[in-house]
């Protein structure tokens, strides 16, 4: 059986498409769960936790932080034994267990759920990124396209699951424990299918550790200098991720309870869940990713389109413009009324512009400033700076409230203040990139386009 299934040249390889799929039904079930995770654990009338909303926030940033960080360990993992087809089966079975133990109604079972989605996390979602880069050669042009084709795959599951556990979740009929069952069923149908499918489709990628398949295609002694500058210039530009991270992570606990309690989310005679904002942004990206897409394809065309360090830049940009009608929205609802649905909207909808700049760009630049005996490993750090940045975005969340009354310093007064935080740190942050790009291009030795 040979290393990839025969594709061709013009078309994305077939395997890409099953990847998308399970990736599809993987994040259906993470981001569910995510959709209503705070809100159960502060919700005091129907059945949930009962902690404040500032011990909600910190729980999640650690739930997070696990959950971005063990990839690293299952990168290493799937580097040098398991490769990432053992990895991505092991992870979703653990991810699946984990969900259904939420389902249980007890709290032993709930705090041992997430401990079982965040190690499941960790082996599943490295490696399912670093097939799709296995299924390009070096120089292959169809990359860039096919990880923006995967990247949909996590959008349109996510959209799924917040709204299907969304509505589960906080349904007076059903409740918490049925949003997180429903996300269960969703891993578990990501992996029959990948498990049906996979010989077919992707004949035997991730069945060799990496390590194994760098010794047959190149010398396995020290780096050399090029790719040591390309490490240095990932490894710098993950650190620029961060705050963007910090900032579009609000979306799952300040962000969340503030549709929650003071949004009006009357339709008619229907009570919109809170947790069905959240849903905006894979929406969004859903409707203009292949413009996105098509834009940066154009410009290539013409040698004009923008490096990566350029296009995060402006991902840093859209994330502060998004922030700005959080802090309009907070100023409205610090007078103590309800107010329009437009201001979070507005705001998710510039979060998702500013993702499409730097995510899924982000993604396919691992793939292709890693070495190959590196590649799942250098996925894994990829998430762990998302980890970091999860695990201040929900200790940062802690402090809405004494942000708020003034606390901490005083600048609008009220909600406002703790909002107007990510404009600040969002723009400074893409000031200090802009200044670095150029070192970091050169570092970069051309593949960063």
């Amino acid at each position: 059986m040979t290393d990839q299934p025969p594709s061709t040249k013009r078309g994305q390889p077939p395997g890409l498409y099953l990847l998308f799929l399970v990736e599809m039904w993987e994040r259906f079930s993470y981001y569910g769960m995510r959709a209503i995770l705070v809100l159960y654990i502060a919700d005091t009338a129907r059945g949930g936790m009962g902690w404040s909303p500032a011990s909600a926030s910190r729980l999640f940033g650690w739930y997070g932080f696990s959950a971005y960080a063990l990839p690293v360990l299952g990168g290493y993992i799937a580097d040098r034994w398991w490769g990432t087809h053992r990895s991505m089966v092991v992870g979703a079975m653990v991810i699946a267990a984990g969900h259904f133990c939420m389902a249980a109604p007890t709290t032993p079972t709930f705090f041992l759920g997430m401990a079982l989605v965040a190690i499941g996390t960790g082996f599943f979602k490295v490696n399912a990124s670093t097939m799709v880069g296995q299924l390009y050669g070096e120089n292959d042009p169809r990359r860039d396209g096919g990880f923006t084709i995967f990247y949909m795959g996590v959008n349109v599951g996510a959209l799924l699951g917040q709204l299907a556990c969304g509505y589960l979740g906080e349904s007076p009929r059903w409740g918490w424990h049925y949003g997180f069952g429903c996300a269960g069923v969703g891993m578990v149908l990501g992996l029959a299918l990948y498990l049906r499918l996979k010989r077919r489709y992707l004949g035997d990628i991730g069945d060799q550790p990496s390590r194994a398949k760098a010794a047959e295609r190149e010398a396995t002694g020290p780096l050399t200098p090029d790719e040591r500058q390309r490490l240095f210039a990932l490894l710098m530009i993950m650190l620029f991720t961060i705050p963007f991270w910090v900032a579009f992570e609000q979306a799952a606990s300040s962000m969340n309870f503030f549709a929650e309690q003071r949004t009006d989310r009357l339709v008619g005679h229907f009570l919109m869940p809170a947790s069905w904002f959240q849903s905006v942004n894979p929406g969004v990206l859903i409707l203009v990713g292949p413009l996105f897409a098509a834009a940066w394809t154009a410009l290539g065309r013409r040698g004009r389109e923008p490096s990566t360090p350029a296009k995060m830049t402006a991902a840093l940009v859209l994330m502060a413009v998004g922030f700005v009608f959080m802090v309009e929205g907070a100023r409205r609802s610090d007078h103590g009324g309800l107010v329009s649905p437009w201001w979070l909207v507005a705001a998710y909808s510039f979060h998702t512009f500013g993702e499409l700049c730097l995510s899924p760009i982000g993604l396919s630049l691992v793939t292709k400033l890693a070495p190959l005996k590196l590649s799942a490993l250098m996925m894994g750090l990829w998430f762990f700076s998302t980890s970091i940045s999860e695990l201040a975005a929900g200790q940062l969340a802690a402090l809405t409230d004494r942000v708020a009354r003034g606390e901490l310093f005083h600048l609008f007064g009220g909600q406002a203040d703790f909002y107007f935080i990510f404009v600040v740190t969002s723009l400074v942050a893409a000031i200090l990139l802009a200044a670095v790009t150029p070192r970091l291009r050169r570092l970069m030795h051309g593949l960063d386009r």
